[in-house]
């Protein structure tokens, strides 16, 4: 069944304008938690409330929320909630949500700088569509002062944003939301019981339980959001790796609804079955060229394969490239780094995806607690 979703213009009118509380989990988050709220103050929608949580951090983030506070509690209501133990994101956004009076609630990163516009398009899509339970935004990368971070930017607007848009369109469903801007109606949220601290990746978990509780859960490129992303390359494979972990976490957690579920819930779980697959074939292959390299001290490429990736590739980016262009800020010479990302970048991902099923194996039941992640500047 094709779907073929459009996205809609936001009403320029909202005829219904209910409370929202925006919840902003944060640990160690001196440097990026001001910029969030000032742009949060520059909303165009006016009727929310901020819930500001602080997971035991070790800096002065806790001061910084008694400042913000007092700067903003003019403007609009906040609340500050207190964790004497740090568990993790997962259960900041439980705490935090048992303070919101929101009839939404809208999830956002401390280094999220939100466009004035993210918040109306929001609530118009919830106002309009009773069965959605959240509706995801669209992540850009905004430090771009190193080749890290531009191939980030590309990876957001070339890969994620299309693979996003591409599963919506055949399937009405995407694979996850993404944890720096969602927005979710209250009743969903209490549906399935807020987040699970005890998996990797919070936001991929709640999305298919959502998904078993009768939710939709829709995807808008329109909701844009401003984001920091890891220079270091070390920390990159450790977030992507986080990321892969998440994503095989939650396909043992729903291997039922490959046989069982909706015909979009089975594509959506057949395509991290097919990564993964992918990852483990790609390594033995690597493997095998490696060891003809040091045995038969010659190694065949098929140049044609290459070829064809590559121009695959250049046309998967440019189409990102162009339907991201305006609210990215993205310029031609972004498009110079394509031929990096699909051998150097592609390889990090690789490496990081083996790493997860690994860890996966060996330590299934892994629960970690909550760090402050790298973040570019």
């Amino acid at each position: 069944m094709i779907y073929r979703n459009k996205y809609e213009k936001p009403s320029k009118t909202l005829k219904k304008r209910p409370l929202v509380s925006i919840l902003v989990p944060a640990h160690n988050e001196h440097d990026t938690l001001q910029s969030a709220v000032d742009s949060i103050s520059k909303l165009n929608y006016k009727n929310f409330e901020l819930v500001l949580i602080d997971d035991k951090s070790s800096d002065d983030t806790l001061r910084i929320m008694g400042k913000i506070k007092r700067e903003y509690s003019k403007l609009f209501p906040i609340k500050i909630v207190k964790i004497p133990v740090n568990q993790g994101k997962a259960n900041a956004m439980n705490q935090g949500s048992k303070h919101a009076d929101g009839e939404y609630i809208m999830g956002i990163d401390a280094d999220s700088i939100l466009d004035r516009n993210s918040l109306n398009i929001i609530v118009d899509e919830l106002n309009r569509h009773p069965d959605v339970g959240a509706v995801a935004g669209k992540p850009v990368v905004r430090n771009r002062t190193t080749v890290l971070g531009r191939l980030q930017l590309l990876e957001y607007v070339g890969v994620i944003d299309i693979i996003k848009k591409a599963q919506s369109f055949i399937t009405g469903r995407i694979t996850t939301v993404s944890g720096v801007i969602v927005g979710f109606r209250k009743k969903a949220i209490q549906d399935v019981h807020g987040w699970n601290p005890k998996v990797m990746t919070e936001d991929i978990d709640i999305t298919w339980r959502l998904y078993r509780h009768n939710w939709e859960v829709r995807y808008d490129p329109n909701i844009v959001c401003w984001i920091l992303v890891p220079e270091n390359i070390k920390n990159l494979i450790k977030q992507r790796r986080r990321w892969a972990r998440g994503g095989l976490e939650v396909l043992f957690n729903n291997r039922d609804m490959l046989l069982h579920g909706a015909i979009s819930e089975r594509l959506l779980l057949t395509e991290t079955i097919v990564s993964d697959v992918w990852a483990i074939l790609t390594t033995l292959s690597t493997i095998s060229y490696v060891f003809s390299l040091f045995t038969v001290h010659a190694v065949q490429l098929d140049g044609d394969v290459l070829l064809v990736l590559l121009l695959i590739s250049c046309l998967q980016f440019l189409i990102g490239f162009f339907s991201s262009r305006k609210n990215a800020y993205m310029q031609f010479v972004d498009l110079l780094l394509v031929p990096i990302y699909v051998i150097f970048y592609w390889m990090i991902n690789l490496i990081s995806c083996i790493a997860a099923i690994i860890s996966f194996i060996l330590d299934p039941q892994h629960i970690g607690t909550w760090r402050s992640p790298d973040r570019g500047r």
